[in-house]
């Protein structure tokens, strides 16, 4: 059972993959635009001075493909945590896998229609879910 909370570690990880895709498949055209009417990409090597350039639909993907590489490193940690103690159990699957949901959620909406409110609520229950494990896992150490 114990090497079943390593699951999510891979769906995450699809997740990113699957974004990073999506991204390059939405910017690469965009920037081609964009040379078409004369800006001269090389211009714009730094990651600040693309901000604006791109179409809004082309910014949300690259905007989720870098938030999957912000809170979910702590999930991985956890996660990494609770497999090497050999903790895992029906609860930690269950708030892992609600996770993994949650971010997927949250990535479709980012990256499609972007209401704000509805992707901070996903956001914050992803929160829940990843301070649950980090919750139960403090207590399991400490006990």
């Amino acid at each position: 059972m114990n090497n079943l909370i390593l699951q999510p570690v891979l769906f995450m990880g699809a997740l990113s993959m699957i974004m990073m895709i999506w991204m390059y498949a939405t910017r690469i055209p965009a920037a081609k635009e964009l040379e078409k009417q004369g800006t001269n990409m090389q211009d714009l090597s730094h990651p600040s001075a693309m901000g604006g350039l791109f179409p809004s639909k082309v910014e949300r993907v690259a905007d989720n493909y870098n938030h999957l590489w912000e809170q979910p490193t702590l999930f991985y940690a956890i996660v990494f945590v609770i497999w090497a103690q050999e903790h895992t159990d029906i609860i930690h699957l269950n708030l892992a896998w609600s996770y993994c949901l949650l971010r997927l959620a949250h990535s479709i909406v980012q990256a499609t229609v972007n209401y704000v409110w509805v992707r901070f609520g996903v956001f914050m229950l992803s929160w829940c879910a990843l301070s649950a494990m980090l919750i139960r896992e403090m207590l399991h150490i400490v006990n």
